[in-house]
Order: C-alpha cells, then sequence, then structure tokens
C-alpha cells in the first residue's frame, strides 16, 4: 500500500468551485482498481493547528494498492477532463507519494 498527499494551491475565491468539480469526481475514482481512499480535506484553525488555515488550499487524502494503480489513475480519461475544468483554478500541485513505516 502507498498514501498519496496532493497538497493544490488555488486562485484566491476560488476554493467553492474548485470542490464542486472535484466532487464530481470521487465516486469515479473510488471505483478504480487500487483505490482504497482518495478524499479532499480543508484546514481546519484549532488549538493544535501549526500555522494559519489556508484559505486556498485543498489537500487530497488518498491510498492506493501500488503506484501502478496510482499512475493508471493519473492517466485515466476522466483525470484528463477533471484536469481541464479546473486549470484555470489550480496555481499548484505537489504530490507527495509514501509507504508505511
Amino acid at each position: 500500500m502507498i498514501h498519496v498527499i496532493a497538497t493544490i494551491e488555488l486562485a484566491a475565491g476560488t476554493r467553492e468551485k474548485f470542490l464542486t468539480e472535484f466532487h464530481r469526481i470521487i465516486d469515479i475514482v473510488r471505483d478504480e482498481d487500487g483505490c482504497i481512499e482518495y478524499g479532499p480535506a480543508i484546514d481546519l484553525a484549532t488549538s493544535v493547528s501549526s500555522g494559519a488555515a489556508r484559505e486556498n488550499v485543498v489537500t487530497v487524502i488518498e491510498k492506493w494498492t501500488n503506484v501502478a494503480s496510482l499512475e493508471a489513475h493519473l492517466k485515466a480519461p476522466h483525470m484528463a477532463r477533471y484536469r481541464e475544468m479546473v486549470k484555470e483554478m489550480v496555481r499548484d500541485v505537489k504530490i507527495q507519494v509514501l509507504k508505511p513505516a
């Protein structure tokens, strides 16, 4: 199993519109071979948070059975359509792929 943390920085004021588009693909992705977990999260300001909540960031938390499944996911036609729909909103994407230790 691998873990993926995708940090998506958005243009100011576009987070809700981005999340609307993102939610359209969640069930499709969860049905992909090898997908264990897939979902967006946003910062929550709490007394234990380090730093201020980032208003223009969405973090996608994923689990996949293996790297090949992740690579297939990234090449899937629905992901190409999704990237086209959100390209004007996305300013930067950072992807971390981790393995359990």
